[in-house]
């Protein structure tokens, strides 16, 4: 589904990504793991036309979105669960739910509710009024409701209450058994090993390792040497 090769960009002159190469299968849930600094935002960005990239090639379906406007990027099927939420906060939990939603497709107000059950008690209250873990979940949702074939999802759980990124957790288990395909970065290897299929670590821009759940788990050096502080 997502293919990406030899990718680079930066910010400005600063070149920050060199020659990341990663891919994401029909239905798969894939990570990007590494220390923060390390490249892995820049690279979500430069997927979806927020960053242009200077070299490499960025595939969906097997046609070219490298260069292309970030909303005609989504069009083709890709969704983003942005770092910080980024909730249109004088809106309610429904007007940011309907404002981006997109057809034709499984997600829907209905189905949307029926994965949070708290937004539907909320649904009235502004997105301002939302606890930092209401609006992860509306986040999540406003992205399934343009019915997107790849979620992309960045820091899905950071500074998130460990009850509140219980629930997350149970969301995406929910996707993946939907057979929803999933890009995630995250810090919560323990987790991650056990939801994933595949990992990439990512260090300085570049790919340092790549493998399964089970790969990662039995090289536990790879997490104190590329992940630990």
């Amino acid at each position: 589904m997502l293919d990406v090769r030899d990718l680079e960009s930066g910010y400005g002159n600063s070149r920050v990504l060199f020659g990341i190469s990663l891919s994401v299968a029909r239905g798969e849930v894939v990570t990007m793991l590494g220390r923060n600094g390390m490249g892995k935002t820049t690279t979500i960005h430069t997927l979806l036309g927020i960053i242009q990239p200077t070299a490499g090639s960025i595939l969906f379906d097997g046609k070219s979105i490298a260069g292309l406007q970030p909303f005609r990027i989504c069009r083709l099927g890709i969704g983003l669960v942005p770092e910080g939420r980024r909730i249109t906060p004088n809106l309610t939990v429904e007007e940011n739910l309907v404002a981006t939603a997109r057809g034709p497709g499984p997600w829907n107000l209905d189905e949307a509710y029926r994965l949070f059950p708290r937004l539907h008690e909320r649904r009235r209250s502004m997105g301002a009024q939302l606890s930092g873990g209401e609006q992860q979940m509306l986040a999540i949702s406003r992205a399934l409701l343009t019915n997107p074939r790849l979620l992309i999802l960045d820091e899905a759980t950071e500074g998130l209450a460990p009850l509140i990124r219980e629930e997350i957790w149970r969301c995406i288990w929910e996707l993946k058994k939907k057979g929803q395909s999933i890009l995630i970065i995250d810090k919560n290897v323990d987790t991650l090993l056990q939801i994933a299929d595949r990992h990439y670590i990512i260090e300085k821009g570049r790919v340092t390792w790549q493998g399964t759940s089970e790969e990662l788990q039995s090289h536990p050096e790879l997490s104190q040497r590329h992940l630990g502080i």
